[in-house]
């Protein structure tokens, strides 16, 4: 009856997939032209409070990193659709100019047990180890961060930073650890191609850069670390935006549909997903076709055979419906 994604990119998405499932028709059409009765945009939130420090987490706790350091944090694990090698490379030649950059993981493996860990994990460590930068710029952290306490660890940082490779997931994610830099104030460096990218470019909230340009993210955290005024305006722009995602407001499409909970105008009629395919039962022995299911078989059977499969599937059913009177 009411389907909830993301963001505006992950909605086109579910609308054509609504559609081919001919979840998209007059009747939905006409009870909401917009199709917010049926799909809305509830993102994840972050909380209505900010957060609070009840410990120093990587700044004088760490060994290796010191109090008056510039913390880079990468806010959660690292998987095979992120790209952390460019981040590494980018880290190596900004070592160059400001000894006191540190790059912090905050989880390198996935915190269930089942999960292994994924091949691009591996690849950060080796290559920060032929980098030299392991226990100098580059630090990881070997257990899971519990969620109460990751607000110690974005508030003892001062740079936000997701990497990630330019393949369809991208077009599509919608990166809540992002939304965690967001909550904690933090400017962010981020790979584009993603919604969240496309905010922070909007709004200023730090610095987007191409996929796998290890020159470009140099520069962007160069120009976060360097350019205190500007760091401070994205801080402040992010205050600002960081409201818009506050659980409170994240879910409000949600809770107002909660509040007045309705079939789906096709279900109500009997046009649901089940019956597109099949006559739709009347009664004891009767049948009316379903016209939407038509149509999704016509689009099926010429996806299959063309015309031909068409007027051959037509044929059968009139020889069918022939035969049966």
């Amino acid at each position: 009856d009411f389907f909830l994604c993301a963001s505006e990119k992950q909605r086109d998405f579910w609308l054509g997939q609504l559609a081919a499932l001919a979840r998209i028709n007059p009747l939905t059409y006409d009870d909401d032209e917009t199709m917010n009765g049926l799909i809305a945009v509830v993102p994840f939130g972050v909380a209505d409070a900010p957060p609070v420090r009840t410990r120093d987490a990587i700044k004088g706790v760490v060994s290796g990193i010191a109090r008056e350091d510039k913390v880079i944090l990468w806010g959660g694990g690292v998987y095979n659709w992120f790209d952390p090698l460019t981040l590494l490379r980018a880290v190596d030649r900004v070592r160059a100019k400001r000894s006191d950059v540190r790059l912090f993981f905050l989880g390198l493996s996935h915190p269930n047990p089942d999960v292994p860990t994924m091949r691009m994990a591996a690849d950060t460590r080796a290559l920060s180890d032929e980098l030299g930068l392991t226990g100098t710029h580059v630090f990881f952290n070997e257990e899971w961060v519990a969620y109460d306490d990751r607000a110690n660890y974005l508030l003892d940082s001062d740079i936000g930073v997701s990497t990630h490779l330019d393949h369809v997931e991208t077009a599509f994610s919608f990166r809540t650890r992002i939304l965690d830099y967001f909550w904690a104030g933090l400017p962010v460096v981020a790979t584009q191609g993603d919604s969240l990218a496309d905010v922070i470019t909007a709004e200023s909230l730090g610095v987007t850069v191409p996929p796998e340009d290890v020159e470009a993210l140099a520069d962007a955290l160069l120009r976060l670390l360097d350019d205190e005024s500007f760091a401070a305006q994205c801080r402040a722009n992010i205050a600002t935006v960081a409201r818009r995602y506050q659980w409170a407001t994240a879910l409000r499409p949600l809770v107002e549909f909660c509040r007045d909970p309705r079939r789906a105008a096709d279900l109500v009629a009997g046009l649901g997903p089940e019956p597109l395919l099949h006559p739709m039962t009347t009664g004891p022995g009767q049948s009316r076709r379903n016209p939407i299911g038509d149509l999704a078989l016509l689009r099926r059977y010429l996806r299959q055979g063309g015309v031909r499969e068409v007027v051959k599937r037509a044929t059968g059913r009139l020889a069918k419906l022939t035969k049966s009177r």
